[in-house]
Protein backbone atom coordinates (compact mmCIF):
# COMPACT_ATOMS: atom_id res chain seq x y z
CA UNK A 1 0.00 0.00 0.00
CA UNK A 2 0.60 3.55 -0.66
CA UNK A 3 1.81 5.81 2.52
CA UNK A 4 2.81 9.51 2.88
CA UNK A 5 5.47 9.22 5.33
CA UNK A 6 6.74 12.28 6.82
CA UNK A 7 10.48 11.14 7.72
CA UNK A 8 11.71 14.56 8.94
CA UNK A 9 10.88 17.89 9.10
CA UNK A 10 9.42 19.22 5.89
CA UNK A 11 9.99 15.69 3.52
CA UNK A 12 6.97 14.08 3.36
CA UNK A 13 7.62 11.18 1.07
CA UNK A 14 4.94 8.79 -0.57
CA UNK A 15 6.22 5.00 0.13
CA UNK A 16 5.50 1.54 -0.30
CA UNK A 17 4.45 -0.31 2.75
CA UNK A 18 3.22 -3.75 3.67
CA UNK A 19 -0.64 -4.08 4.50
CA UNK A 20 -0.99 -3.41 8.03
CA UNK A 21 -2.39 -6.65 10.30
CA UNK A 22 -5.21 -6.60 12.25
CA UNK A 23 -5.29 -7.82 15.54
CA UNK A 24 -8.20 -8.87 17.83
CA UNK A 25 -9.29 -5.72 18.89
CA UNK A 26 -8.28 -3.72 16.48
CA UNK A 27 -9.99 -2.47 12.75
CA UNK A 28 -8.45 -1.57 9.33
CA UNK A 29 -10.05 1.23 7.49
CA UNK A 30 -9.56 2.60 4.00
CA UNK A 31 -9.24 6.04 4.27
CA UNK A 32 -11.17 7.87 1.15
CA UNK A 33 -10.85 11.25 2.42
CA UNK A 34 -8.72 13.32 4.78
CA UNK A 35 -8.99 17.01 4.86
CA UNK A 36 -5.56 18.84 5.90
CA UNK A 37 -6.09 20.49 9.37
CA UNK A 38 -3.64 23.59 10.05
CA UNK A 39 -2.00 21.73 12.86
CA UNK A 40 -0.83 18.98 10.46
CA UNK A 41 0.88 21.53 8.32
CA UNK A 42 2.68 22.55 11.72
CA UNK A 43 3.99 19.07 12.80
CA UNK A 44 5.07 19.02 9.05
CA UNK A 45 6.88 22.32 9.33
CA UNK A 46 7.65 22.37 13.14
CA UNK A 47 7.13 19.15 14.51
CA UNK A 48 5.04 18.31 17.86
CA UNK A 49 5.60 17.08 21.21
CA UNK A 50 3.82 14.11 20.67
CA UNK A 51 4.87 13.21 16.94
CA UNK A 52 8.23 11.09 16.48
CA UNK A 53 9.31 10.61 12.96
CA UNK A 54 9.01 8.79 10.76
CA UNK A 55 5.28 8.51 11.09
CA UNK A 56 2.13 9.24 8.58
CA UNK A 57 0.01 11.87 10.52
CA UNK A 58 -3.85 13.29 9.42
CA UNK A 59 -6.71 12.88 11.79
CA UNK A 60 -9.75 14.44 9.72
CA UNK A 61 -10.53 11.63 8.35
CA UNK A 62 -13.47 9.33 6.50
CA UNK A 63 -13.19 6.00 5.38
CA UNK A 64 -14.40 2.18 4.66
CA UNK A 65 -14.08 -0.31 7.22
CA UNK A 66 -12.43 -3.27 5.13
CA UNK A 67 -11.12 -5.36 7.91
CA UNK A 68 -12.56 -5.83 11.87
CA UNK A 69 -10.46 -7.82 14.36
CA UNK A 70 -12.54 -11.32 16.25
CA UNK A 71 -13.04 -9.32 18.95
CA UNK A 72 -14.57 -6.84 18.05
CA UNK A 73 -18.31 -5.94 17.94
CA UNK A 74 -19.03 -2.46 17.09
CA UNK A 75 -17.99 -2.52 13.55
CA UNK A 76 -18.47 -4.38 10.37
CA UNK A 77 -16.79 -4.66 6.94
CA UNK A 78 -18.09 -2.25 4.45
CA UNK A 79 -19.24 0.60 7.92
CA UNK A 80 -18.62 3.98 6.54
CA UNK A 81 -16.90 5.81 9.14
CA UNK A 82 -15.60 9.20 10.84
CA UNK A 83 -14.21 9.83 13.85
CA UNK A 84 -12.72 13.02 16.14
CA UNK A 85 -8.92 13.41 16.51
CA UNK A 86 -9.01 12.51 20.39
CA UNK A 87 -8.90 8.89 22.03
CA UNK A 88 -9.44 8.61 25.59
CA UNK A 89 -7.18 6.21 27.91
CA UNK A 90 -8.60 3.90 29.51
CA UNK A 91 -9.98 4.75 34.00
CA UNK A 92 -8.53 8.11 33.28
CA UNK A 93 -11.12 10.44 35.46
CA UNK A 94 -11.97 12.61 32.48
CA UNK A 95 -12.19 9.78 30.13
CA UNK A 96 -14.96 8.42 32.93
CA UNK A 97 -17.20 11.43 32.76
CA UNK A 98 -17.12 11.61 28.77
CA UNK A 99 -14.35 14.13 28.43
CA UNK A 100 -11.90 12.04 26.53
CA UNK A 101 -10.81 15.36 24.55
CA UNK A 102 -8.89 16.12 28.28
CA UNK A 103 -7.43 12.76 29.43
CA UNK A 104 -3.92 12.97 30.84
CA UNK A 105 -2.58 11.00 28.04
CA UNK A 106 -3.42 13.00 25.31
CA UNK A 107 -3.72 10.61 22.76
CA UNK A 108 -4.52 11.65 19.04
CA UNK A 109 -5.11 10.09 15.70
CA UNK A 110 -1.89 11.54 13.57
CA UNK A 111 -0.51 12.20 16.37
CA UNK A 112 0.74 8.92 18.64
CA UNK A 113 -1.25 6.65 16.33
CA UNK A 114 -1.64 6.01 13.54
CA UNK A 115 -2.70 8.81 10.51
CA UNK A 116 -5.04 8.74 7.57
CA UNK A 117 -2.44 10.20 4.81
CA UNK A 118 -2.45 6.42 3.63
CA UNK A 119 -4.31 3.68 1.86
CA UNK A 120 -4.64 1.37 4.59
CA UNK A 121 -5.32 3.03 8.77
CA UNK A 122 -4.85 0.93 11.46
CA UNK A 123 -7.35 1.64 14.73
CA UNK A 124 -5.61 0.28 17.82
CA UNK A 125 -7.84 -1.22 20.37
CA UNK A 126 -8.18 1.80 22.43
CA UNK A 127 -9.41 3.85 19.42
CA UNK A 128 -12.05 0.93 18.44
CA UNK A 129 -13.11 0.89 22.48
CA UNK A 130 -13.47 4.30 23.20
CA UNK A 131 -12.76 6.53 20.05
CA UNK A 132 -15.54 9.07 19.19
CA UNK A 133 -16.03 6.70 15.89
CA UNK A 134 -19.24 7.83 14.19
CA UNK A 135 -21.06 5.57 11.28
CA UNK A 136 -22.47 7.70 8.29
CA UNK A 137 -25.16 7.89 5.86
CA UNK A 138 -25.48 7.05 2.40
CA UNK A 139 -25.90 10.06 1.50
CA UNK A 140 -22.86 11.77 2.83
CA UNK A 141 -20.35 11.77 0.12
CA UNK A 142 -16.57 10.82 1.78
CA UNK A 143 -15.13 14.02 0.54
CA UNK A 144 -17.91 15.58 2.60
CA UNK A 145 -17.90 13.73 5.85
CA UNK A 146 -14.22 14.33 6.51
CA UNK A 147 -15.01 17.72 7.80
CA UNK A 148 -16.82 16.14 9.96
CA UNK A 149 -14.09 16.35 13.03
CA UNK A 150 -12.93 19.96 12.32
CA UNK A 151 -17.19 20.48 12.48
CA UNK A 152 -17.28 18.41 15.72
CA UNK A 153 -14.73 20.93 17.19
CA UNK A 154 -16.42 24.02 16.28
CA UNK A 155 -19.60 22.53 18.08
CA UNK A 156 -17.53 21.69 20.93
CA UNK A 157 -16.51 25.64 21.24
CA UNK A 158 -19.91 27.09 20.94
CA UNK A 159 -21.52 24.80 23.28
CA UNK A 160 -19.01 25.41 26.23
CA UNK A 161 -19.50 29.00 25.37
CA UNK A 162 -23.02 28.40 26.12
CA UNK A 163 -24.17 29.83 22.91
CA UNK A 164 -27.89 30.04 22.39
CA UNK A 165 -30.90 31.79 21.31
CA UNK A 166 -30.77 35.51 20.27
CA UNK A 167 -27.06 35.89 22.22
CA UNK A 168 -24.37 37.86 19.98
CA UNK A 169 -21.13 36.70 19.08
CA UNK A 170 -17.54 37.74 17.37
CA UNK A 171 -16.05 35.41 15.46
CA UNK A 172 -12.03 36.56 15.52
CA UNK A 173 -10.52 34.70 12.35
CA UNK A 174 -12.61 33.24 9.19
CA UNK A 175 -10.25 30.63 8.11
CA UNK A 176 -12.08 26.91 7.87
CA UNK A 177 -13.03 26.97 11.55
CA UNK A 178 -14.01 30.46 12.10
CA UNK A 179 -16.33 30.14 8.74
CA UNK A 180 -17.95 27.38 10.35
CA UNK A 181 -18.60 29.04 13.61
CA UNK A 182 -20.30 31.75 11.52
CA UNK A 183 -22.65 29.17 9.54
CA UNK A 184 -23.16 27.56 12.91
CA UNK A 185 -24.32 30.25 14.41
CA UNK A 186 -27.45 29.68 12.57
CA UNK A 187 -28.23 26.40 14.40
CA UNK A 188 -27.55 28.01 17.71
CA UNK A 189 -30.32 30.78 17.29
CA UNK A 190 -27.75 33.85 17.37
CA UNK A 191 -28.47 37.05 17.67
CA UNK A 192 -26.33 39.93 15.87
CA UNK A 193 -23.21 38.70 14.49
CA UNK A 194 -19.54 40.34 14.07
CA UNK A 195 -16.98 38.52 11.84
CA UNK A 196 -13.50 40.13 12.22
CA UNK A 197 -10.55 39.32 10.02
CA UNK A 198 -7.65 40.82 8.84
CA UNK A 199 -7.00 40.24 5.16
CA UNK A 200 -9.82 41.22 2.84
CA UNK A 201 -9.65 37.93 0.34
CA UNK A 202 -10.63 35.88 3.80
CA UNK A 203 -12.98 38.21 4.62
CA UNK A 204 -15.25 37.93 1.06
CA UNK A 205 -15.18 34.46 1.11
CA UNK A 206 -16.72 34.31 4.80
CA UNK A 207 -19.74 36.27 3.23
CA UNK A 208 -20.70 33.63 1.71
CA UNK A 209 -21.74 31.41 5.19
CA UNK A 210 -23.69 34.21 6.83
CA UNK A 211 -24.16 37.20 4.73
CA UNK A 212 -26.19 39.21 7.27
CA UNK A 213 -23.28 39.13 9.76
CA UNK A 214 -20.93 42.67 10.35
CA UNK A 215 -18.23 41.59 8.66
CA UNK A 216 -15.04 43.23 10.18
CA UNK A 217 -11.47 44.38 8.55
CA UNK A 218 -9.06 44.65 10.37
CA UNK A 219 -7.00 46.26 8.60
CA UNK A 220 -9.19 49.47 7.60
CA UNK A 221 -11.21 49.18 11.52
CA UNK A 222 -10.26 48.91 14.80
CA UNK A 223 -12.19 45.86 16.29
CA UNK A 224 -12.66 46.93 19.62
CA UNK A 225 -13.66 50.30 18.81
CA UNK A 226 -16.16 49.15 16.36
CA UNK A 227 -17.65 46.68 18.31
CA UNK A 228 -18.01 48.57 21.59
CA UNK A 229 -19.53 51.57 19.69
CA UNK A 230 -22.18 49.25 17.89
CA UNK A 231 -23.43 47.68 21.08
CA UNK A 232 -24.16 50.67 23.00
CA UNK A 233 -20.14 49.82 24.94
CA UNK A 234 -22.05 46.91 26.07
CA UNK A 235 -19.92 44.21 24.20
CA UNK A 236 -21.34 40.79 22.86
CA UNK A 237 -21.98 37.54 24.54
CA UNK A 238 -19.84 35.64 23.21
CA UNK A 239 -16.40 35.65 21.55
CA UNK A 240 -14.36 32.98 20.21
CA UNK A 241 -11.05 33.40 18.74
CA UNK A 242 -10.35 31.10 15.66
CA UNK A 243 -7.06 33.03 14.77
CA UNK A 244 -4.58 32.13 16.83
CA UNK A 245 -2.76 35.39 18.03
CA UNK A 246 -2.16 37.31 20.81
CA UNK A 247 -3.47 40.14 19.03
CA UNK A 248 -6.89 38.06 18.89
CA UNK A 249 -7.25 36.80 22.11
CA UNK A 250 -6.49 40.27 23.84
CA UNK A 251 -9.41 41.79 21.92
CA UNK A 252 -11.97 39.19 22.93
CA UNK A 253 -11.25 39.94 26.28
CA UNK A 254 -11.83 43.46 25.82
CA UNK A 255 -15.15 43.07 23.88
CA UNK A 256 -17.42 40.60 25.80
CA UNK A 257 -20.12 42.11 28.23
CA UNK A 258 -21.11 41.65 31.08
CA UNK A 259 -21.72 37.62 31.80
CA UNK A 260 -20.41 37.23 28.80
CA UNK A 261 -18.46 33.90 27.31
CA UNK A 262 -14.71 34.55 25.71
CA UNK A 263 -13.65 31.04 23.86
CA UNK A 264 -9.93 30.82 23.44
CA UNK A 265 -10.54 28.45 20.61
CA UNK A 266 -7.06 28.67 18.64
CA UNK A 267 -3.74 27.74 20.55
CA UNK A 268 -0.50 30.21 20.32
CA UNK A 269 2.39 29.42 17.97
CA UNK A 270 5.59 30.94 18.41
CA UNK A 271 3.94 33.80 19.85
CA UNK A 272 4.61 35.75 23.79
CA UNK A 273 2.65 35.37 26.02
CA UNK A 274 -1.04 37.10 26.64
CA UNK A 275 -0.94 40.12 28.90
CA UNK A 276 -4.57 41.19 30.18
CA UNK A 277 -5.67 43.42 32.11
CA UNK A 278 -7.57 40.86 34.53
CA UNK A 279 -10.16 43.89 36.03
CA UNK A 280 -11.68 43.32 32.86
CA UNK A 281 -13.15 39.88 33.63
CA UNK A 282 -12.84 40.41 37.37
CA UNK A 283 -15.68 43.29 36.81
CA UNK A 284 -17.85 42.18 33.97
CA UNK A 285 -18.15 38.82 35.64
CA UNK A 286 -16.51 37.19 32.73
CA UNK A 287 -15.82 33.64 32.00
CA UNK A 288 -12.58 33.25 29.67
CA UNK A 289 -12.01 29.69 28.37
CA UNK A 290 -10.10 27.20 25.92
CA UNK A 291 -11.23 24.52 23.63
CA UNK A 292 -9.71 21.45 22.89
CA UNK A 293 -11.09 18.52 20.11
CA UNK A 294 -14.13 17.27 20.59
CA UNK A 295 -15.70 14.45 21.89
CA UNK A 296 -18.20 11.76 20.39
CA UNK A 297 -21.90 13.56 21.23
CA UNK A 298 -19.69 16.61 18.85
CA UNK A 299 -18.90 14.16 15.84
CA UNK A 300 -22.45 12.78 16.44
CA UNK A 301 -23.68 16.23 15.98
CA UNK A 302 -21.41 17.14 13.22
CA UNK A 303 -22.85 13.97 11.26
CA UNK A 304 -26.53 14.71 11.77
CA UNK A 305 -25.69 18.79 10.35
CA UNK A 306 -24.00 17.43 7.46
CA UNK A 307 -26.44 14.70 6.72
CA UNK A 308 -29.41 16.47 7.18
CA UNK A 309 -28.20 19.56 4.92
CA UNK A 310 -27.82 21.86 7.62
CA UNK A 311 -24.07 22.67 7.08
CA UNK A 312 -23.07 22.37 3.22
CA UNK A 313 -19.77 20.71 3.45
CA UNK A 314 -19.46 21.42 -0.82
CA UNK A 315 -18.75 25.04 0.35
CA UNK A 316 -16.11 24.30 2.53
CA UNK A 317 -14.06 22.17 -0.19
CA UNK A 318 -11.94 24.27 -2.47
CA UNK A 319 -9.63 21.31 -3.91
CA UNK A 320 -9.05 17.85 -3.63
CA UNK A 321 -5.73 15.40 -4.59
CA UNK A 322 -4.70 12.08 -5.29
CA UNK A 323 -2.23 10.89 -2.71
CA UNK A 324 0.57 11.45 -4.48
CA UNK A 325 0.28 15.31 -4.93
CA UNK A 326 -0.32 16.13 -0.92
CA UNK A 327 2.99 18.39 -1.26
CA UNK A 328 0.92 19.78 -3.61
CA UNK A 329 -2.01 19.45 -0.97
CA UNK A 330 0.01 21.37 1.41
CA UNK A 331 1.40 23.84 -0.89
CA UNK A 332 -2.27 24.90 -1.61
CA UNK A 333 -3.45 25.09 1.84
CA UNK A 334 -0.26 27.29 2.72
CA UNK A 335 -1.31 29.41 -0.17
CA UNK A 336 -4.97 30.62 1.72
CA UNK A 337 -6.39 30.80 -1.76
CA UNK A 338 -9.00 28.63 -0.21
CA UNK A 339 -10.66 26.72 2.76
CA UNK A 340 -10.16 23.14 3.06
CA UNK A 341 -8.05 20.41 0.97
CA UNK A 342 -8.63 17.29 0.70
CA UNK A 343 -6.46 14.41 -0.09
CA UNK A 344 -7.80 11.45 -1.82
CA UNK A 345 -5.68 8.27 -0.29
CA UNK A 346 -7.43 5.25 -2.70
CA UNK A 347 -6.10 7.51 -6.10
Amino acid sequence: MKAAVLEKLEQLKIVERPDPACGDGEVIIAPQAVSVCGSDVRIFHYGNDRVETPTVFGHEVAGEVIEVGEKVERFKVGDRIVMGADVPSENCQWSLVGQGNLSEKNYAIGYQFDGAFQQKMVLNDLTVKLGAIVKIPENLEYEQACIAEPLACAIHGLELGQMGLGKSMCVIGLGPIGCMVLELSKYYGAGKVFAAQRSKGRLEMAKDFLPEARFICTEEENLVDTIMAETNGEGVDFVITTAGTVQAQADAIQIVRKRGYVNLFAGLKNEPPLTIDSNLIHYREAFVMGTHGCNLPDVEKAVTLLAGGKIDARKYITRSFPLDEINEAFAFHESRQGLKVVVRPQD
